[in-house]
């Protein structure tokens, strides 16, 4: 039978090594796993593995290419590992994905965490191989680590384990992830960041504490593991879409959503694939330096961090050559990642090769040209089942806001990025009516106010810094807004309008409010400060974002988490905070997140892109890594936008009671839950509404406010330029 689709060529420009004690890893993990009852031992009546099942898969080769220089020690306990959690997805497969059974499913699944304690010794006796495999692999693992390390890596494990439910509950329900929801669940279900776990364990050496969880260090982990998973969906599509009825697949998540045909799906998969890795290559190369000084790391902590790096590249290439070679997936036509298998040879030809066959999709991040014309748009035909609802307090809030906004000298500022009459065409009070339309007038003050800092210094930031020449003072003023946020006691004296703002809004929020949702508000506006950088060290390269980057910076840089956290904390502690963290509430806020985001991109598409210089905005991101044009890319983000409100909305319907009876909540608690689901409705419908009705982003309104706003004295544009690579000559023509 011919392969599904043929295998794209694949970017991998690190070579693959091979670890010289294969082969007695080979031997040790099969007496392994005939001492774990893994081989020829029927579950429930059905033979999970064979012992030449556990020969042609290899799992020890796959190690030793993915821990080239790991010990002979390490080598056995590393392969121990994988043959354990490949034993755990054929084991699932057989027994509760085959003829679904959510509820056995459950109940195995619920029983895992008994096997790997943080702190202490496993007291329960295990009742499966599974459990067998796990209670000796984490009491032969976990000793030589510290509390931190142990607590990731259970917590990756147990994210593994329990993620498998997502793509169960999706096959008994026939149900298709849309691309967005796909990649965050695939991260977990997946095991790449346990395997990240497992390359510290190798090296030695922890990525030092204070640092682990830093954006920096979450991108390097996360891009390598939707890189390894994205590669692992190319092999396995035959086996799992056609074999097993998976739904869980890249390719075919693609295929359906995208209509295309299974190849053009394939090399769109690899496509991203490609771009997830130059990802990891360029945040190595140019944030993790500076997380390093910012931190003063020790000589050690460094040390330990270029050999995650290097562990990490290991992984990836290490993982394609087994691909390439193991009998457990298609692979017909596959091309190793081992220089020596075809075309040149030479030192540093291997990654010569990657970087030609990848050089248009790099090039075009960074390549964009800036204030290009955009003809008209259309409104965007976005989807909205909920009702709007508009605070009948709105027009105070609005009054209350311009006073606010004048006595903190926004209006004053140099440059100056608004004036007043610019604040009332946008009308910030008319979103937080409807965002909150049953708010007492006080609470709808307090909204208004911060949508307008956040909205001020959404616009202040580009104006001001993206012209500097490097990102220092923008980490320095930053650095000063975030003093302005005290959890204790006063803030110091502010020096700018921007900082004033804050330190008022802050102290009006956070009075009556206890510690812990201080900290909670705290930590969602350092996300959204610091995306803010973020923003601009793109801007600074002339760099349209990856776009699994771009959509989880988004609900940072749009202030998302701000919004959704005063709701959340206005229910006290009637939900736990476990509850929060669940996958469940996860999926409700960050799907209505990106209903969100992707709808403001589309209102603002010609505002950013023509008037503004902007690389930030969905619509532009789907251009440059689809290659497709202006049409197809509205039409693609439009979608995407429709389909993170259908996936919303399944979770509240399906997801949400199927949790009230998992964590058997109280009737209070279940009805703040209802609660806070009703005003993420809200959220949701007032932002559109505010888009359907402010002049913010109409043809004319641009062209009053960006033709040369005779109050403000220069145009937007004449203050911001793109200053990477190439650049010169663009800022010369669009100043012409």
């Amino acid at each position: 039978m011919a392969q599904p689709f043929q295998l794209p060529d694949f970017y991998m420009p690190y070579p693959a090594r091979l670890n010289p004690n294969l082969e007695r890893a080979r031997t040790h993990t099969k007496t392994w796993a005939y001492g774990m009852d893994m081989i020829d031992v029927p579950q429930h009546g059905t033979v999970i593995w064979t012992e030449e099942d556990l020969d042609n898969h290899d799992y020890a080769l796959l190690c030793a290419y993915t821990h080239p220089d790991a010990s002979a020690d390490d080598l056995d306990l590393v392969t121990d590992w994988y043959v354990w959690v490949f034993y755990f997805d054929d084991h699932f497969v057989e027994l509760y994905k085959r003829n679904p059974d959510v509820t056995g499913a459950k109940a195995y699944l619920d029983r895992l965490p008994l096997f790997m304690p943080v702190d202490g010794a496993i007291t329960a006796e295990p009742a499966n191989p599974v459990e067998k495999g796990l209670a000796d692999l984490w009491t032969r693992t976990v000793g030589s680590h510290s509390a931190d390390w142990r607590r990731r890596f259970a917590d990756n494990t147990k994210h593994l384990l329990d993620e498998s439910m997502w793509e169960l509950l999706n096959i008994s329900e026939g149900r298709l992830s849309n691309p967005i929801e796909y990649v965050e669940m695939r991260r977990k279900v997946g095991g790449a960041p346990w395997s990240a776990n497992l390359v510290e364990h190798v090296t030695g050496l922890e990525v030092p504490a204070r640092i682990a969880l830093s954006r920096p260090m979450g991108v390097l982990r996360d891009t390598f593991a939707d890189a390894v998973h994205l590669r692992n969906d190319l092999f396995s599509y035959e086996r799992e879409v056609l074999d097993e009825g998976e739904l869980s697949n890249g390719v075919l998540v693609l295929e359906k959503f995208l209509d295309l045909p299974t190849q053009e799906a394939a090399e769109a998969v690899n496509d991203l694939l490609t771009s997830r890795l130059h990802q990891f290559e360029h945040t190595a190369v140019t944030e993790v330096p500076l997380l390093l000084d910012e931190h003063a790391v020790d000589p050690a902590g460094r040390l330990a961090v270029l050999a995650y790096v290097k562990g990490l590249q290991d992984w990836q290439s290490g993982g394609h050559e087994w691909h390439a070679r193991s009998s457990r997936y298609m692979n017909e036509g596959a091309v190793t990642a081992s220089p020596v298998l075809g075309g040149p040879t030479g030192l540093g030809t291997s990654a010569l090769r990657a970087l030609i066959a990848t050089a248009p999709q790099r090039l075009r991040s960074f390549s964009h040209v800036p204030f290009e014309e955009v003809p008209p748009r259309p409104e965007p035909a976005l989807d909205m089942p909920f009702e709007v609802a508009v605070s009948p307090h709105w027009h105070d809030a609005r009054e209350k806001s311009v006073a606010w906004a004048r006595e903190m000298g926004l209006f004053d500022d140099v440059p100056r990025v608004w004036t007043e009459g610019r604040l009332r065409d946008m009308d910030l009070a008319l979103c937080s009516a409807g965002i909150d339309p049953d708010a007492t007038p006080e609470q709808l003050e307090i909204s208004a106010l911060w949508l307008t800092w956040g909205t001020y210094g959404d616009d202040y930031y580009p104006v001001v810094f993206g012209r500097t020449p490097d990102l220092a003072v923008a980490k320095a003023a930053t650095d000063r807004l975030k003093q302005m946020m005290p959890l204790e006691g006063a803030s110091p004296s502010p020096t700018t309008p921007l900082e004033r703002g804050l330190a008022d809004v802050w102290q009006r929020t956070t009075a009556p409010m206890p510690p812990d949702n201080r900290r909670q508000l705290r930590h969602t506006l350092d996300l959204m400060l610091d995306s803010w950088l973020w923003e601009l060290k793109n801007q600074h390269e002339n760099r349209v974002p990856d776009p699994v980057d771009y959509v989880e910076m988004r609900r940072h840089t749009f202030g998302s988490e701000l919004t959704m956290s005063l709701s959340r904390l206005g229910h006290g502690k009637l939900v736990p905070d476990a509850i929060y963290r669940t996958r469940t509430i996860r999926n409700i806020e960050n799907s209505a997140m990106d209903y969100a985001t992707i709808l403001n991109d589309l209102f603002s598409y010609r505002k950013e892109i023509q008037f503004e210089g902007e690389v930030h905005n969905m619509v532009l991101v789907v251009r440059n890594f689809l290659d497709v044009d202006l049409d197809r890319a509205w039409g693609i983000a439009t979608d995407l936008a429709n389909a993170r409100l259908a996936q919303f909305q399944h979770s509240v319907r399906v997801e949400l009671p199927a949790l009230f009876e998992e964590f058997h909540l109280e009737p209070e608690a279940r009805e703040a839950l209802h609660d806070y689901v009703g005003e993420l409705r809200d959220w949701l419908s007032g932002i559109l509404h505010w888009h359907r009705e402010v002049v913010r982003y109409h043809d004319a309104d641009l062209a009053k406010h960006f033709g040369g706003d005779r109050e403000l004295g220069f145009t937007p544009q004449s203050l911001r330029g793109p200053t990477g690579l190439g650049t010169a000559s663009t800022r010369l023509l669009a100043a012409r």
